[in-house]
């Protein structure tokens, strides 16, 4: 690729006329380049080469697998971003809501909450600029309030109660980008860890909240990998060694340019995690890196995997940079998880049915039996220790199957989800009743328990969604009742608290939860002999039951 580049640059300015001598192509690289000579040179009108080059390498990069791509430098760094952990900007998360920009939630330790911006404020001018009542999109908020670390940005914000327009001087810092979405203990013993992707500091958000719930007495995990879109392969590396224990074989990786390369568990630290029982939700959303953990605990029938089939993603890419800052990535390498299989799907029939397989599944009615899912002998392997049957070619197949729940859904309820009735209806909500929400309900735990909706405020919702044109349908809200009041009162406590308070309240709609919950407790994990204690503990048991019969 790099050679295509450079031979375009140096052939570009060869040929001035259609006399113009150009050498005979010798090769793949040079008949590209003498292509794009010809184009530019001859050709009935003038064409811009650079953008020719980035659609003739974007068009060269689809044929190849669906995750090789191009990024431009602006590309890049957006994609980046969440990767990386940080992002420079004021530290707020933010919704539009009728062209008015509202502050959800000031991060933790970023500078707007050190200058005192609060939930519920709202952002009318930035940098002099009004940027209420004019259309604006996300984009052009972030591109607006981020940039440069040390830089100033001046926000002037309308708060209630306060009659004039608050001004801040922000200096811009560098604000955290979390991947662990929550971390609680469920029930007594039993811990809940949503993450959301695997980045450069999700590690150290991982082993904080491991070693919090063990404090507050957690004996068994669930870990929620579910909609987890993956990330770097080495984070996942090192979150599969937390829950594997001596120098076990985590996953290898190979590839044409690359010889077998083995990552495994490091002997001489004991993970954070090596005992006990634990449960990996996962769903058609979960890839990557969140199926090379999600395999090497299946594979040594360390835990169980509870949901419905993963995504299937077993390819690793390389980012291969350019000198105007523009990157591809490249796939180098399969992965495999340590039983042997390659979960990758097949990408034969093009880029669309590619990605409409998710579509697909659904449409076959895998999503509500596992029976749909037919898989051939060759794809069969074999788990490390109990040697139960697993499949490659398609992703990780729970050990239970989850299937989606469509009870409480109905035509009413997507549309007040799609035209974001809900979101908007909890933001002006908690932001009219903020202070006596908090009063009343000090502790998220108090919210979640206690909090109900009175028969008014669901008219009130009710009448807003209609003024957006979506009409009441009895029938239809009976069906979703529950699930449209838990998701309004999940979004109400995201803004009252944080994100961890919304998967308290929403997880009440998460069957694959409940279950794994149910198997924690009810036995599966001895009658599937998985390996969730070590030897010593084993022996510690059966010596306390000798005793106790003793007695």
């Amino acid at each position: 690729m790099q050679k295509i580049i450079f031979s375009i640059l140096i052939l570009a300015g060869l040929a001035t006329s259609a006399t113009a001598q150009v050498k005979k192509p010798e090769s793949t690289t040079d008949k590209f380049a003498l292509l794009l000579n010809y184009v530019e040179h001859l050709y009935v009108d003038s064409v811009d080469a650079a953008a020719l080059t980035e659609k003739a390498i974007v068009a060269l990069l689809e044929q190849l697998d669906p995750h090789s791509s191009y990024f431009t430098a602006e590309e890049m760094d957006e994609s980046n971003e969440p990767l990386q952990g940080t992002f420079s900007g004021i530290g707020v998360s933010f919704n539009i809501l009728k062209d008015t920009i509202y502050i959800v939630e000031p991060i933790s330790g970023g500078p707007s909450e050190k200058l005192g911006i609060r939930a519920g404020d709202k952002i009318i001018k930035i940098n002099s600029e009004v940027v209420a009542g004019i259309g604006i999109k996300n984009t052009g908020v972030a591109s607006r309030l981020k940039g440069p670390r040390g830089t100033k940005v001046n926000v002037e914000i309308q708060r209630k109660g306060v009659n004039e327009l608050i001004a801040y001087d922000i200096t811009r810092d560098n604000i955290p980008i979390y991947s662990v979405d929550a971390a609680f203990i469920l029930e007594p013993g039993i811990g809940y860890i949503k993450v959301a992707r695997f980045a450069k500091t999700t590690m150290e958000e991982l082993r904080k909240a491991m070693v919090d719930l063990k404090a507050q007495g957690m004996k068994s995990l669930v870990l929620d990998l579910q909609g987890n879109g993956g990330g770097y392969l080495n984070t996942a590396v090192e979150m599969a060694d937390e829950f594997l224990s001596g120098d076990k074989l985590l996953v290898y990786t190979e590839g044409k340019a690359f010889e077998r390369k083995d990552d495994k568990a490091n002997p001489a630290v004991t993970g954070l995690f090596e005992e006990g029982k634990i449960a990996i939700l996962i769903d058609e959303s979960t890839a990557s890196a969140s199926e090379i953990v999600s395999g090497a605990i299946q594979d040594w029938d360390r835990g169980i995997i509870v949901g419905r089939r993963s995504f299937g993603k077993g390819l690793v890419q390389r980012q291969l940079n350019f000198g105007d800052g523009s990157s591809i990535r490249l796939t180098v390498q399969r992965y495999y998880t340590p039983s042997g299989r390659c979960i990758q799907k097949p990408y034969d029939d093009g880029l669309e049915s590619y990605f409409r397989d998710k579509e697909m599944r659904y449409l076959k009615g895998e999503y509500f039996t596992m029976d749909s899912i037919q898989m051939p002998d060759s794809l069969k392997y074999y788990t490390n220790i109990n040697k139960r049957v697993v499949y490659g070619g398609g992703g990780i197949l729970p050990d239970i199957f989850v299937p989606l729940d469509t009870t409480e859904s109905s035509d009413y309820f997507s549309e007040l989800i799609r035209k974001g009735i809900n979101n908007e209806w909890a933001l002006v909500y908690t932001d009219k009743n903020r202070d006596q929400l908090l009063a009343k309900y000090p502790t998220v735990d108090k919210f979640v328990t206690e909090f109900n909706f009175s028969e008014q405020e669901i008219k009130d919702m009710i009448a807003m969604a209609e003024k957006e044109e979506i009409p009441f349908n009895e029938e239809q809200y009976k069906i979703s009742e529950r699930a449209i009041k838990i998701r309004t009162k999940a979004l109400i406590a995201r803004d009252l608290y944080n994100g961890a308070a919304f998967y308290k309240v929403i997880n009440d709609l998460n069957p694959a939860l409940k279950k794994a919950v149910e198997s924690l407790k009810d036995g599966t994990f001895d009658k599937m002999n998985l390996h969730y204690q070590s030897e010593d503990s084993k022996k510690d048991k059966k010596n306390k039951t000798k005793k106790n019969k003793t007695k």
